[in-house]
C-alpha cells in the first residue's frame, strides 16, 4: 500500500510504496503554514488508512471468496471493490459541509479524508489529494490485470490470496532464465504468483540433487535447515510431498498463503492444522520431559506456531523459502566437489534442472 508522510524540511505531503527492493517517494502537495499541523497529520494518517483498504480488495479479491451469495465474504467484498466508483466523486465535493455515511470501509475511509480536507480549507489541497488518489485506485486497477509497472509495483510486497496465470506464467520464464532467482522477480512479479512458479522449479532442484546424490528426496529437503528459518523446513517439506505425489504448485502454495493471511487478521480456519500442531507440541514436550526431567518444562513455555510463514508477509515470505531452498539442492549437488571444477557441475546442474522442469511444466497452473 502506500504511506502519506509530512516532509517538515520542505513542507510538502509526499506519499511513498515499496517497489520490491527499497522504496520510491512521489510528490502529492505543497502545504500551507499552519499554526496547528494536527489534521494535515490526520490527512497523512487518513490517505493512508484509505490506500490501506482499496489494496485489500487487490489482496482479498471477491473470486478468492468460498461463498458469494447475499452478504456472504464474496459478497461483501464485491462491494467495497464496487464502492472505488465512489472515492474520487466523494473528494472532489469534499468543500461541501455536512455528515457523510457509507455502508463500506472504502466509502468511510474517503469520507474521512474528505471532512479533513474540508476542515483545512486549503484552496486547492482538495484537487491535488484527488489526483493522487486518483493514481492510487488506478495502480490497484492496473495490478489486477497483472500488470505491475509504475505505481502498481507496490503490489510486489504485498501478499494476494489468489495469483495471476500470466504473472505465473511471467515467473516461470525468469525462472527459467536464471532459476536462483533475479530482481525481476522481486521486483516486476506478484509475489505469491511467483512463489507458484518457484515452487515448480524448487521441486525440480529436489528430485535432480536426489537422484545426482543417490540421496531421497526428504534428505535433500531437510539439507535446507542448516542454513534457514527454524519454520523454513516445514513448508519446504509440504510442496515437495505435494508435488511428489503429483500435485500442482497452484493447490499447495495458495493455501499456505492464505492460511497465513488469515492468522493475520486474527483467526485460524479449521481445527485440523491447529490440532495436529498441538499434539506435535504435546509430544516434543513429553519427549523432553522423559529425557531431560532435569529441565522441568512446562507446557507454558512452549511456543505453537500457527504458520509456517510470516502473517505479515506470507507470499514474500514462502518465495524466500523457495529460492534458499533452490540454492540448497545446488550444494547438496555439488558437494564435495573441489573448485577447479564447480563451474562445470553449476552448467551441467542448470541443464538438468531446466529439463528437469521443462518435462512438467503442465503441472505449472
Amino acid at each position: 500500500m502506500t504511506r502519506y508522510a509530512i516532509d517538515h524540511a520542505r513542507n510538502v505531503l509526499v506519499a511513498l510504496w515499496s517497489t520490491g527492493i527499497g522504496d520510491t517517494t512521489t510528490l502529492v502537495a505543497e502545504l500551507p503554514e499552519l499554526d496547528d499541523a494536527g489534521n494535515i497529520r490526520h490527512l497523512a494518517a487518513q490517505l493512508t488508512r484509505l490506500s490501506e483498504i482499496c489494496w485489500r480488495s487487490y489482496t482479498h479479491p471477491a473470486s478468492a471468496a468460498d461463498r458469494h451469495g447475499p452478504h456472504s465474504l464474496g459478497w461483501r467484498r464485491q462491494q467495497e471493490r464496487d464502492a472505488f466508483a465512489t472515492v474520487l466523486p466523494t473528494l472532489i465535493a469534499a468543500h461541501r459541509a455536512g455528515p457523510r455515511t457509507a455502508a463500506t470501509q472504502v466509502g468511510r475511509a474517503a469520507n474521512a479524508v474528505a471532512t479533513t480536507l474540508h476542515t483545512l480549507g486549503v484552496p486547492g489541497l482538495d484537487t491535488h489529494i484527488t489526483t493522487d488518489v486518483a493514481a492510487e485506485l488506478a495502480a490497484i486497477e492496473q495490478a489486477e490485470l497483472g500488470d505491475l509497472s509504475d505505481r502498481a509495483e507496490q503490489a510486489v510486497a504485498l501478499s494476494r490470496e489468489d495469483a495471476s496465470p500470466l504473472q505465473i506464467s511471467q515467473a516461470d520464464t525468469l525462472l527459467r532464465a536464471q532459476p536462483f532467482g533475479c530482481p525481476a522477480l522481486l521486483t516486476q512479479i506478484d509475489p505469491a504468483a511467483a512463489a507458484v512458479a518457484a515452487a515448480h522449479w524448487y521441486h525440480a532442484a529436489v528430485t535432480v540433487a536426489a537422484r545426482h546424490t543417490g540421496l531421497h528426496q526428504v534428505h535433500v529437503v531437510a539439507s535446507a535447515e542448516q542454513h534457514s528459518k527454524p519454520l523454513a523446513l516445514e513448508s519446504l517439506t509440504e510442496i515437495t510431498a505435494v508435488l511428489t505425489s503429483g500435485g500442482r504448485p497452484l493447490h499447495v502454495v495458495m493455501p499456505l498463503i492464505r492460511n497465513a493471511l488469515h492468522v493475520a487478521d486474527g483467526h485460524l480456519r479449521g481445527i485440523t492444522d491447529i490440532h495436529e500442531r498441538v499434539i506435535a507440541a504435546q509430544d516434543l514436550l513429553s519427549k523432553a520431559d522423559a529425557d531431560h526431567p532435569d529441565l522441568g518444562l512446562e507446557p507454558s513455555t512452549i511456543f505453537v506456531p500457527l504458520t509456517p510463514l510470516d502473517p505479515a508477509r506470507p507470499a514474500p515470505d514462502l518465495l524466500d523459502n523457495l529460492l534458499h531452498g533452490i540454492h540448497t539442492c545446488w550444494q547438496v549437488y555439488q558437494d564435495g566437489q573441489t573448485e577447479e571444477g564447480r563451474d562445470e557441475l553449476l552448467r551441467q546442474f542448470l541443464g538438468e534442472l531446466r529439463r528437469e522442469a521443462l518435462d512438467h511444466t503442465d503441472r505449472l497452473l
